[in-house]
């Protein structure tokens, strides 16, 4: 890894560790591993909106190499629109492209809600067909909810069915492939 590489991971309470905080965090495991400076920029209850709003402050003042952007599900279950929730996203890695930071999508994770899930799951979707016109790197982060027949592991998850518990973050980290920081 560079010495010259920073990454900032802006996001909402998956990203900061809710509910014990960053010390369980995948970006603690993250910065563990990659060994750099890496700054959790996570808040409980973000939206995309929050997070472009503070983007300036708690990305670009930081002048990272890499900014980490995951956040949708509190956009879901606030009732916000797909259009305003992908708009968000699209202009925070334009900021992040304009000043020569590069970005990585994580994906939301999932919700053990049928209705709040499929609309998360149409932000994703969203995420990697944009990640893939753009060549932005994407960690599945949902995946590691998942068993090998498509069953949600709700163990994996506090009882609010929507925050990972301390092993479903160490399960979030296991879905980071290291290279894409090379």
């Amino acid at each position: 890894m560079s010495e010259s590489m920073k990454i900032v991971c802006l996001g909402d309470s998956i990203t900061w560790g809710f509910p014990v905080g960053p010390s369980v965090s995948w970006v603690k495991s993250l910065q563990e591993s990659l060994g750099v400076e890496i700054i959790n920029k996570g808040i409980n209850g973000n939206t995309t909106s929050d997070m472009l709003r503070r983007f300036d402050q708690a990305v670009l003042s930081y002048k990272p190499s890499h900014v980490i952007i995951m956040g949708g599900a509190n956009d879901i279950l606030m009732a916000e629109s797909f259009d305003r929730i992908v708009t968000n996203i699209r202009l925070m890695d334009e900021k992040a492209e304009e000043n020569g930071i590069k970005t990585v999508f994580g994906l939301p994770t999932p919700i053990d809600d049928r209705y709040l899930e499929d609309l998360l799951a149409r932000i994703r979707d969203w995420m990697r067909n944009y990640a893939e016109l753009k060549n932005i790197p994407v960690i599945a982060f949902n995946r590691a909810f998942y068993d090998e027949k498509g069953r949600l592991r709700t163990e994996l998850l506090l009882l609010d069915g929507a925050h990972p518990a301390e092993e479903g973050y160490q399960e979030m980290f296991k879905q980071i492939d290291l290279h894409i920081f090379e």
